[in-house]
């Protein structure tokens, strides 16, 4: 089977099937053997490895995780794109392809049955307009994951990495930094993919860590006041929970618990570390029991 990191593989496979590229599932497909050569590289998947590719569009990265992986499964959402893919991956026995929306897949049951329940590793290029909800997903629904290895929008990548008191520090910095070491182990320039994107890329490696990095008694509520904080970035961390639905504490309350964190009242939540925020979150915890 041709290799589709060739650009004109790739440009026949469109034309044989008279394939449209989709403005609503945002499909950009790479072009470039190096970046792939560099994806399968930061994840570091071997032939013990069930990978899990999410949108793998006509089947470019399918190709090199199947002769790297064990078994690979590849959830695709585009109808249109199974047949494309029943072509271009048949040359392989270890790959599934599934035709489903990945937000609405079991996936911890899926883990379960193809790989016994042992850590998957998953890989992709997303789709930037649904980058966040999807690396959520697979973090919150507690998914047996040793790594989470994609291509995302660079500025999002950025976003993922930094700390306290930077602009783009924000929800997804400290959601990303609870579950996971985040790696930007590639810079991808737009004419890397067809169609060309009109950002750059970059290519994320978030090890999952194997024990959360702060004490916290309640992660749901520690994220409740996380996004409270961060839902409006000029207001101080007090007016942010204060206006949040899902925090039902008084303001006496809620400054009272900003002291006994021993930092100013008048904080925003931008300068908060993980750290402060689990600690937050316990105080606070202990309000809401009282």
């Amino acid at each position: 089977m041709a290799t589709l990191g060739i650009p004109q593989n790739t440009i026949s496979v469109l034309q044989k099937y008279h394939f449209n590229f989709q403005k609503k599932f945002g499909q950009n497909f790479l072009i470039d053997t190096h970046v792939l050569e560099k994806i399968i590289a930061a994840a570091g998947i071997t032939k013990e490895d069930f990978v899990l590719e999410i949108g793998p569009g006509i089947g470019t990265m399918t190709q090199y995780l199947c002769e790297n992986a064990g078994q690979v499964v590849a959830v695709e959402i585009d109808q249109n794109l199974i047949p494309i893919l029943q072509d271009t991956l048949s040359a392989y026995d270890n790959v599934t392809v599934i035709n489903e929306d990945i937000l609405k897949l079991d996936i911890v049951k899926l883990a379960e049955a193809r790989n016994g329940g042992k850590p998957i590793k998953v890989v992709a290029n997303l789709p930037y307009y649904i980058t966040t909800p999807i690396i959520m997903g697979l973090f919150e629904s507690h998914v047996p994951i040793d790594s989470i290895t994609v291509m995302v929008q660079k500025e999002v990548a950025d976003r993922m990495q930094v700390g306290p008191g930077t602009k783009d520090y924000g929800a997804l910095s400290l959601a990303v930094q609870y579950y996971a070491k985040p790696e930007i182990v590639a810079n991808v320039p737009p004419n890397c993919f067809m169609p060309r994107p009109n950002v750059g890329s970059a290519v994320i490696r978030l090890t999952r860590h194997e024990k959360v990095p702060v004490e916290v008694e309640d992660e749901k509520l520690m994220f409740a006041i996380i996004r409270a904080s961060f839902n409006q970035r000029r207001k101080t961390l007090a007016n942010g929970l204060n206006n949040s639905p899902e925090i039902r504490l008084s303001k006496e309350i809620i400054q009272e618990s900003i002291e006994e964190l021993g930092v100013p009242v008048t904080i925003r939540g931008e300068a908060l570390t993980l750290e402060q925020f689990a600690a937050f979150a316990n105080i606070i915890k202990k309000k809401l029991e009282t």
